[in-house]
């Protein structure tokens, strides 16, 4: 038997999935079931593209449904580390600035569940992150990009 990933996230994340599982087995799937009867009364199903659609949303829907279902059954909780609070951890807010003379900017470290980089949050599983988990303020530390390796140094972590 194969063990399954955990999936690190934020008790609002967790809230949000939660949320989102709600809305597509309550009315999402309600809506698409609504389509597929719609679209059979066309006629002949092996060229109504209308029913094929619908389908295809039915199947999306319920892969989601899943894949939301196994996120939330092994969701762990991210709980700040309040031992160490200058050090980078999940869960938390970190600034840093581009050395030598980049901006400052800020990120919060979460979930790969709940990681959205327009919103400032990214996953513990990508580059920028694994590269400042662990460490402190004031504390320079190379950054593995795209486009090559910058320096970076700690400046807030919160």
């Amino acid at each position: 038997m194969a063990i399954e990933k955990s999936y690190y996230m934020t008790q609002e994340g967790k809230e949000k999935l939660e949320e989102e599982l709600h809305y597509l087995k309550t009315e999402r799937r309600q809506e698409v079931v609504e389509r597929i009867k719609i679209a059979r009364g066309f006629g002949d199903l092996s060229e109504n593209s209308e029913y094929d659609a619908a389908k295809d949303e039915q199947a999306f829907v319920e892969s989601r449904i899943a894949q939301v279902e196994k996120m939330i059954r092994n969701a762990v909780i991210i709980e700040n580390d309040d031992e160490n609070p200058n050090i980078v951890s999940l869960g938390k807010s970190v600034t840093f600035k581009e050395l030598p003379d980049g901006e400052e900017e800020t990120y919060i470290i979460v979930g790969s569940a709940e990681a959205d980089p327009f919103e400032g949050k990214i996953s513990n599983d990508s580059p920028m992150a694994k590269s400042l988990l662990g460490h402190e303020i004031g504390e320079e530390v190379a950054v593995s990009t795209p486009g090559g390796d910058i320096q970076v140094k700690i400046i807030e972590v919160e």
